[in-house]
Order: C-alpha cells, then sequence, then structure tokens
C-alpha cells in the first residue's frame, strides 16, 4: 500500500475541528432552545457515523477498495469496544457525583486527551511491530487476557468505592466540591475540583481501555493512517453514544461476551499470521456479527429480576 501523502493527514484533522465545531453549534442552539438533550445526542451520533462512513468512502476512492475494507473492521472493532467504556464513564460519573449538565464538559475534555494518547500509542505500537516480530505474540496474550478478564463476572453487590489514589491525592491536597471549573481559587490558592478528578480519571481508564483496543486494531491494518484514523472516528463519536444509550446501558447484560469473543478473535488472527491470512472482509464480518448478536440477544432477553 503506498505510503500516505501529508496533506491526508492535515485535512483528517482539519475536517475533525469541523466536525467538532459543527457538534458544538449544534448543542449550543439546542440548548438555548431548551430541546431534549437525548435528540441533541441523537444528531451527534448520525453526525461522526456518517462522517465515518464518508471517510472510508474518500479512502475507498485514495487509497484502494482494500484499504478502506481494513479502515471499516478497525472502526468496528474499535467503535464495538468503546461501547464497554461507556459503563465505566457511567459508574465514574456515579463516583464522583458529577452533575449531568457538566458531564459532557468532563467527556469533550476527556476525548481530546484520548485522541493524543491514541495517535501515541499507535505510533509506538506499529514500530514495536516494526522492529521486533516476538511483539505480535505480546499483543495477542494482552487481548487474550483482557477477552478473559470481560468473561469473570463482577461482584455487583458491593457498592462503587473511591480509587486509592484519590484518597491519597485528597489526603495531599484538598479538593473542592465545585463543578463549574476544572481548577477554582479556594483560600487563596489554586484548588482541583471533583470535575478535574473526574477528567483525570477518565484519561487514565482510556490508557487502559487502550491497551486492549489499540493492539486490535494492529490486529487488523498495520497501515498507520488507517489504524489512526479508524480509532479516532470511533472515539470522537463516544460522547454523543454515552448521552443516546445512557439509559439502555444496564440493559445490555450479554455484551461482555461478544466483546470477549472479539478480542479472542483479534489475537488469534494475530498468532495465526504467519500461516492464515484472515482477509478484512472476514474481519468485519465476523466483528459486525458478533456484535450483532449479543446486543439483539441482550435487548430481547427478559430483563433482570432485581430481587
Amino acid at each position: 500500500m503506498p505510503p500516505t501523502p501529508i496533506s491526508y493527514w492535515i485535512g483528517f484533522h482539519l475536517a475533525l475541528l469541523l466536525l467538532l465545531a459543527a457538534e458544538l453549534l449544534y448543542a449550543r442552539r439546542q440548548s438555548r432552545l431548551a430541546r431534549s438533550p437525548h435528540r441533541t445526542a441523537l444528531a451527534a451520533a448520525v453526525l461522526w457515523i456518517a462522517a465515518a462512513l464518508a471517510f472510508a468512502v474518500f479512502i475507498h476512492h485514495s487509497l484502494g477498495p482494500a484499504a478502506s475494507l481494513q479502515y471499516l473492521a478497525g472502526y468496528a472493532i474499535e467503535e464495538s469496544l468503546s461501547i464497554d467504556n461507556l459503563f465505566v464513564f457511567l459508574l465514574l460519573f456515579r463516583l464522583f457525583q458529577i452533575a449531568p449538565a457538566n458531564q459532557p464538559r468532563v467527556l469533550f475534555w476527556g476525548v481530546a486527551g484520548a485522541i493524543l494518547l491514541r495517535g501515541l500509542f499507535i505510533a509506538g505500537g506499529l514500530t514495536l511491530l516494526a522492529h521486533f516480530q516476538a511483539v505480535t505474540y505480546l499483543f495477542a496474550a494482552i487481548l487474550l487476557i483482557a477477552a478473559v478478564r470481560l468473561l469473570i463476572p463482577e461482584d455487583k453487590s458491593q457498592p462503587a468505592t473511591a480509587p486509592r489514589w484519590l484518597t491519597w491525592l485528597t489526603r495531599l491536597h484538598p479538593i473542592s466540591a465545585r463543578q463549574d471549573h476544572f481548577v477554582v481559587i479556594e483560600n487563596g490558592r489554586p484548588t482541583a475540583t471533583l470535575l478535574l478528578l473526574a477528567l483525570i480519571a477518565i484519561e487514565l481508564c482510556d490508557v487502559v481501555f487502550a491497551l486492549d483496543s489499540i493492539p486490535a486494531v494492529l490486529s487488523i491494518t498495520r497501515h498507520a493512517f488507517l489504524a489512526y484514523t479508524s480509532n479516532i472516528m470511533a472515539v470522537m463519536g463516544l460522547r454523543s453514544l454515552y448521552f443516546l444509550l445512557i439509559g439502555a446501558l444496564t440493559r445490555l447484560r450479554f455484551l461482555h461476551y461478544g466483546l470477549a469473543a472479539i478480542l479472542a478473535f483479534a489475537a488469534l488472527k494475530m498468532l495465526a499470521a504467519r500461516w492464515i491470512e484472515i482477509g478484512p472482509i472476514a474481519s468485519l464480518t465476523v466483528i459486525l456479527t458478533l456484535l450483532a448478536a449479543t446486543l439483539a440477544a441482550s435487548l430481547c432477553a427478559p430483563r433482570a429480576s432485581t430481587q
């Protein structure tokens, strides 16, 4: 596959800025008109999904059909894994007691930080794979461990507790309960707020998520531009998906089985690459089938008893 022109990289980031500006302007207009937040989230989700598909068309015409399929497979696997991240966002907002009106600001800057982190992780992963073939087995092992971790049931009877680093930080420096800014002036000195702590927690969680998702995307494609753009387009839609699906998250009871199967498939694809070549069409088909099956099973199954 030919190297990606620098103009493609610049154009992609300019398009991101334009789309983000359009989303923010639309959200502010809807807020002034007192429209439903669910309606705003739906419009934003449609915007980012349509943009991701339009970018696939651009890749098809500029880099070829094979490249577009790799991009779509990478986008699908990252988007499916991102759904599981939404549960963590929900738990973090409950833990820090962040008001719904302040959650979009935290997620906005959280996604901005995720773009930088994902770029660094992809660049590092591709460099390691180019120089050390054994890293393929390390990435496959990480994916298999992540798949097993998803299958281990969580003890939901235990209430959410503050992480140790939060307790330690609170003892070291006072934390303001205000949520109007990330840092405020209290008692004559800058003081971090719960809003800033929630942002830091989301960024730290994204680092953990990247350890699973980046190797999964690199199992689909080793092309830096395709790996990066598919990852970023999926991450950009996270905020709207969170507010769109927040009411349905608790119903996705079997989603973790599908995500575990997707991670295991990516790991086996990396391990078997020397003997069996699984093309992007087959990869995309497997990912979408697993995700659709577990989502359908979750939505069609009777609600779990609360007793």
